[in-house]
This record gives C-alpha cells, structure tokens and sequence, in this order.
C-alpha cells in the first residue's frame, strides 16, 4: 500500500492538472480581492450606513475576516467542481493511457490500488483547502488587515474580529469534509463512467443537482437532516449568531459517513469489473 501511495501521489504531482487547480484557486482568490478593494467599501458604506449611525463598529468592516468569508463562499461550487476535475484523473487517466491493465498485470489487489487513489484524492483535498485557507489569510489580512465581521444570512450577525477568526477557522475543517465528499464521489463516478470529459460532465451534474437540493424542503423532517444535500453546507451554519456546534459535528459525521459510502461502492464496482 505505502508504494502504491507514493505512485499515486508522483501521477497527482506530475500531471498538469494539479498546477492548474492551485493556479485557479489563486486567481479567485485574486479577483475576489481586486474586487472588493475597488468596490467593496463603496458597497458596504450603502448597506450599513443607517446601522453605523446607531453602533460603532471596531476597525473597517472591509477588513481580512470578511475577505476570508467571501472566499469562503467558493466552497458552493468553484472550489469543488476543480477539485472533482483533479481527483477524477486519478482514475480516468489510467484508463486513458491504458496504464491500468499494465499495472492489474503485476499481482496488485484490485481493493488496495482503488484504495491508494481514493487516501491520495483525499489528502491532496485536505492539501488544496488548507492551501486555500493559508494563502487568502495571507492577502488578506495583509493588504484588508483585522476587524469585525458582518454577515448576512436571514438577518445581519456581528462579530468581533477574535470571534470571526475563530469561525473562519472551523469552517474551513468543516468545509473540508464537503470537499472530501465531492472528490470521493468524482472518483466513484470515474469509475463508473471511465472517461474523463464524461465524468467531468457527470460531476458537475452532480454538483448541481445537489447544490439544488439543499434548498428543497422533502417535508419529511429525517430526510431534511440526513440526506446528504442537507449536509453540504454545515460550514455556513458556524456563522449564525448562536450556531448549533452538536449538530454541525453530526452533520460532518454523517458526511463522512456517505463519502465512506461512495469510496466503497467505488472499490466494489471496480473490484467488479473486468479490466480489458
């Protein structure tokens, strides 16, 4: 296993995908920042002029922290349909190459180099969020520097600017597992699917259909906490005002639980299937 891992990892390294995604993820990060240096205080001015007649707020509120939130928000869909396009090739590669009958030849247990694909697709996840968080905190805060929070989700919340970073912190874990999730199910669909631009095609699709479905109410209370739409968007439940710490860490859990899921059922197809 520690050697398929560590092929795994040269194939992520080398191909060009993987540089393109970290180049991607700079110049969202870039033009969210270019963006709110020209405008976003102009537009904030407009929003809360009224409420800064009646609080005082610490520092500018175009500050590092919302900066932080805003590239936050790239979790809903820019972030993980780069991630889905870079953990697919891990599969759709080798069968594009014709390097997976080659490497089936050589006595490797069909379950342990699946396996080795889905640990390195989830690891350079964790590697990419991190990146993210790390570089934003960076240009962030050095170019937009501290203050206080304001975030608008049904209603106005503040927070001080120690409160916001701690927030911001957890939810980047907890959007990690979101992310974890995606590239699992990228994975399972390149397995089923074999070809790339198919399964780049199918991811989005799934992206999407499960970014709809968040909003959707199923009636039925036990589908609404524990399908796995409902579940995407913990992250964002850190930012209310008084947020619900349990019930994130469950949805988390359950996430994990699915992406489990995925990452067998794609071992169990593969296992499965004939390599010709």
């Amino acid at each position: 296993m520690r050697l398929l891992l560590k092929a795994e990892w040269i194939k992520l390294i080398r191909q060009s995908k993987t540089y393109y995604a970290f180049g991607a993820i700079l110049i969202i990060e870039s033009l969210i920042l270019f963006t709110a240096y020209y405008q976003g205080s102009t537009i904030l001015d407009l929003l809360l002029d009224n409420l800064k007649q009646s609080f005082y707020f610490e520092g500018s509120l175009l500050n590092g922290n919302l900066l932080m939130y805003i590239v936050l928000n790239s979790l809903w869909f820019n972030l993980p349909l780069i991630l889905m396009i870079v953990t697919s090739g891990l599969v759709t590669d080798e069968y594009k190459d014709g390097t997976i009958q080659t490497v089936m030849l050589q006595a490797v247990d069909k379950w342990k180099f699946m396996s080795a694909k889905y640990i390195t697709a989830i690891a350079f996840t964790v590697f990419v969020i991190l990146f993210m968080m790390l570089s934003t905190f960076v240009l962030a805060y050095s170019i937009f520097g501290d203050g206080d929070l304001v975030v608008y989700l049904g209603t106005l919340n503040f927070f001080t600017a120690a409160d916001a970073f701690h927030r911001i912190c957890w939810a980047f874990a907890s959007g990690a597992v979101s992310m974890v999730f995606y590239a699992v199910v990228s994975l399972t669909l390149a397995v089923m699917i074999k070809e790339s631009s198919k399964t780049w095609i199918a991811s989005a699709l799934f992206l999407i259909i499960t970014t709809l479905l968040l909003k959707v109410d199923f009636g039925a209370e036990v589908i609404n906490q524990v399908f796995f739409p409902k579940l995407i968007d913990s992250w964002q439940q850190l930012f209310a005002y008084e947020p619900d710490w349990y019930q994130v860490l469950v949805n988390n859990f359950m996430l994990l639980l699915y992406a489990l899921g995925f990452g067998g059922l794609g071992i169990y197809i593969f296992h499965k299937n004939d390599i010709g």
